[in-house]
């Protein structure tokens, strides 16, 4: 199957007692067992549910793997993948990343014993000084959060794969769509479902996926334990969400591609961040390992502070808030929202300035989105 189609019909199969064209939300805590120890699957519905089950197969088959896990938020998904690890060990995370990513970094598994190094993404030798004896884990996300690098997936899983470290890739930004991190390589990909995946802002959702059984055995053994597990009814919601991600993510695209070329050339606008740049540094990497740049963009504004304020009180179509990937366009300001965790230092040091905004591109249309922009910024 083509990537559409398994979207709308990988372990999306009709129900097999009433016919039901659409997954039933089984919305139930717990399961008749037939005898002790004895039951058709499901026991309860922290440690699987058929609703759930059906999203992690859907996921699985969009990014060309084995093994899927629903969490109920990405930074849960998150967490699982970091609880692989053990007190003592060493994680080699790229320098551009979300912020919760970050926190949870330094926050809580740094206290808990863990080490982490901040590799530059913008060389992929950097990661390869950053590496140790005791490194267990690479993590990065590409594009990244907000900058929107792109980091070569092949490249640093040939690098990982050589010291028999682990790499996560946070394919969040890309989707499925657009770029597939196993097919690159990569040892685990991470979502936070809540974005593009169900792309319509109404759940908080995440995922982990991979092909390795060993990895996905433990994770699932995390994810009983832990708990940290989706509802039905939103397990239900990301599936229909990812009926419609490939028409969403080119529409997405499209409207990104229209407003690019308007704010490239804008005197008021200092740099935009964009993958589908040619001034892109690593914009040939970005060509050969995704199908598409996505609806993500992120600018400077000349003036710092002060014209961010007066630019985002004067949107009307773009909405102020935290996330990305939904039907509705929305702008970010990272020093305040997603990466405030961090200190003003560590971000200008990571090149997240105070003048820096970040667009996502909703699905309206493309000319009122062109309009708002250009009366929030005359």
């Amino acid at each position: 199957m083509k990537f559409e189609t398994k979207a709308i019909h990988k372990g999306q199969e009709p129900d097999s007692l009433t016919g039901s064209v659409t997954v039933p939300i089984y919305q139930t805590s717990t399961y008749e067992q037939e005898a002790v120890g004895k039951h058709k699957g499901f026991e309860y519905s922290r440690t699987g549910n058929p609703t759930r089950k059906a999203l992690e197969c859907a996921l699985a088959s969009l990014e060309s793997s084995k093994y899927g896990l629903a969490f109920a938020s990405g930074v849960a998904a998150t967490n699982a993948v970091l609880n692989l690890m053990k007190k003592g060990d060493h994680v080699v995370s790229g320098d551009d990343i979300y912020g919760g990513t970050y926190r949870l970094f330094e926050k809580v598994f740094r206290r808990w014993g863990l080490s982490i190094s901040y590799a530059d993404v913008n060389d992929i030798n950097n990661f390869k000084k950053a590496i140790r004896k005791n490194t267990k884990l690479i993590w990065i996300e590409t594009p990244t959060n907000p900058l929107l690098k792109i980091i070569d997936i092949k490249k640093l899983s040939e690098i990982a794969k050589k010291k028999n470290i682990i790499l996560a890739v946070d394919n969040t930004f890309a989707t499925p769509y657009f770029q597939r991190p196993i097919e690159l390589g990569a040892d685990i990909v991470v979502h936070s479902t809540t974005k593009y995946l169900s792309g319509h802002s109404d759940i908080i959702g995440g995922a982990v996926i991979t092909s390795n059984e060993k990895i996905y055995n433990d994770l699932k053994f995390y994810q009983n334990a832990a708990g940290a597990v989706p509802s039905p009814f939103d397990s239900w919601l990301v599936l229909r969400g990812i009926k419609t991600l490939a028409v969403r993510m080119r529409e997405h695209e499209l409207n990104a591609l229209y407003l690019i070329e308007y704010l490239k050339g804008h005197p008021k606008i200092e740099k935009v961040y964009f993958p589908g740049l040619p001034n892109n540094k690593n914009y040939d990497i970005a060509k050969k390992q995704m199908s598409g740049f996505g609806g993500m963009i992120s600018f400077e504004l000349k003036g710092g502070f002060k014209e961010v304020q007066k630019f985002v009180s004067k949107l009307k179509v773009f909405l102020l808030a935290e996330s990305l990937g939904g039907v509705e366009s929305l702008v970010c300001y990272p020093s305040k929202m997603t990466h405030v965790s961090m200190s003003q230092a560590e971000r200008i040091k990571r090149g997240i300035k105070d003048s820096l905004i970040r667009l996502s591109i909703g699905l309206e249309n493309k000319i009122d989105l062109k309009n708002d922009i250009k009366r929030a910024l005359d």
